[in-house]
């Protein structure tokens, strides 16, 4: 297969430093609707600065330039592993050129590995389609953010509400409740219901891939995230947890067949900051897009 190494490179930059317009747009809107002089107000006005001079100058959005995870999808006869060195060898000269911070650290020793790659770092998911090009998503996912992330197993006794919509809109009210204004606010909650305790959270942070304000093929959900989007503005925690009228941007849900058993709903958290491109290698030109 031919070498995308440089490629890559440049969707981790775009990734990086250019935040998608339906981000932005949402971001100035929010500003509009908070107190004049408030600061929730004043923190959305840094945060829009900061998102024109990182795309300006070429720079990282944020300082913690996160979990890089890489969906990639393939057609028949390309190789995982030489998709998979090039992508590690991408996030290394990217790592070199400050389009990333050095995030990789061991478990247990604490050791940097210098170069954003480690033992299952950065995250890759494969999947082979049936089309004749390739398509590679990246997400970059802050620290912050992915510790207010949580799981739920309905219902339990921390959790004890109904396995139905009505007891799934209680865990995402209650996981909002909880990040108060940590993880960077406003945040975009990306939900996975059902499955198993992993491709429930792979489904949930796969919702942030998604544009704000689509719609759900599914009515009952897209009815449920426009609810859990006015609802969770209404608990006035506001943009850093200031107070005001935006604690999130979007909720975007999807759903999984799971095990008699078992219940999740997965919550992924994401910062203001949800920098996600797609990248389209196709007749031999690279192309990328924002979702």
């Amino acid at each position: 297969m031919p070498d995308i190494t440089e490629q890559l490179v440049e969707l981790i930059k775009a990734t990086s430093t250019d935040l998608a317009p339906d981000i932005e747009q949402a971001l100035a809107a929010a500003c509009k609707r908070e107190e004049a002089g408030s600061a929730a107000q004043g923190a959305l006005e840094t945060i829009l600065v900061n998102v024109r001079m990182s795309r300006e100058t070429g720079r990282p959005i944020c300082q913690d330039t996160g979990t890089p995870i890489f969906h990639v999808w393939y057609p028949q006869g390309l190789s995982q592993r030489q998709l998979r060195e090039q992508i590690m060898q991408a996030v290394r000269i990217a790592t070199e050129r400050a389009y990333l911070r050095p995030n990789a650290v061991a478990a247990l020793a604490g050791k940097n590995s210098g170069d954003n790659t480690g033992l299952d770092f950065p995250t890759i998911h494969f999947e082979e389609w049936e089309h004749d090009y390739l398509k590679v998503g990246l997400l970059l996912k802050g620290g912050g953010c992915e510790n207010c992330g949580c799981q739920y197993s309905l219902p339990a006794p921390e959790s004890p509400w109904s396995r139905d919509l009505k007891g799934v809109r209680k865990a995402v009210l209650n996981a909002a409740f909880k990040a108060q204004g940590l993880g960077c606010a406003p945040g975009i909650l990306g939900v996975g219901i059902g499955g198993d305790r992993a491709t429930s959270v792979i489904k949930a942070k796969e919702q942030l891939f998604r544009r704000l304000g689509d719609t759900n093929p599914d009515p009952q959900l897209d009815a449920l995230e426009k609810q859990l989007l006015r609802e969770i503005n209404e608990l006035g925690i506001g943009p850093m947890g200031f107070g005001g009228k935006t604690t999130v941007l979007g909720v975007q849900m999807a759903e999984l067949h799971r095990l008699p058993a078992s219940f999740f709903v997965s919550v992924a958290y994401m910062c203001w900051a949800d920098r996600r491109k797609i990248m389209t290698l196709k007749d031999g030109k690279a192309v990328i897009e924002n979702p």
